[in-house]
């Protein structure tokens, strides 16, 4: 399997220092800082980068979760809210929040939640995360028609 790289720049102290993130594939490369990590200043930052990792391996477990049920899922959107707060220890991510909604022919509610379950205890990130508490709200986009 290959190993992955990313690549940061950071340059000053935390407060008015800069950096940039890179990913080793050359798809994303963005500015980040104090202001776009710790308030809602321009740029990126880890969380977000976790984030859209976390999302988009998910997505990837349930849409192979519905694979092997024998459910072929047309799309698949998910969101992942990373939460980070500031406790009495230091900077935190306290939580995850997925959202899945999923338009997948021949599945009912009740089986594709369990399936959305199933992708976020199998996820590698979720693996090698083991955030305390990361939760999913799971929908279908467009009930099927019976048969």
């Amino acid at each position: 399997m290959p190993v992955r790289t990313a690549k940061v720049e950071w340059q000053g102290n935390l407060i008015e220092g800069r950096g940039t993130m890179e990913l080793g594939s050359g798809t994303f490369k963005g500015n980040y800082n104090f202001g776009s990590r710790f308030q809602e200043g321009p740029g990126t930052n880890p969380e977000e980068l976790i984030g859209a990792a976390y999302a988009g391996c998910y997505s990837m477990a349930l849409a192979q979760s519905l694979h092997e049920g024998g459910y072929e899922p047309r799309t698949l959107h998910t969101t992942a809210r990373v939460t980070l707060e500031q406790l009495k220890e230091g900077y935190r991510i306290t939580s995850v929040h997925l959202e899945t909604r999923g338009e997948v022919p021949d599945v009912d509610e009740q089986v594709f939640k369990q399936h959305a379950e199933e992708a976020k205890n199998n996820c590698p990130v979720s693996q090698a995360l083991k955030i305390p508490k990361t939760t999913v709200e799971a929908r279908l986009e467009k009930q099927p028609i019976p048969a």
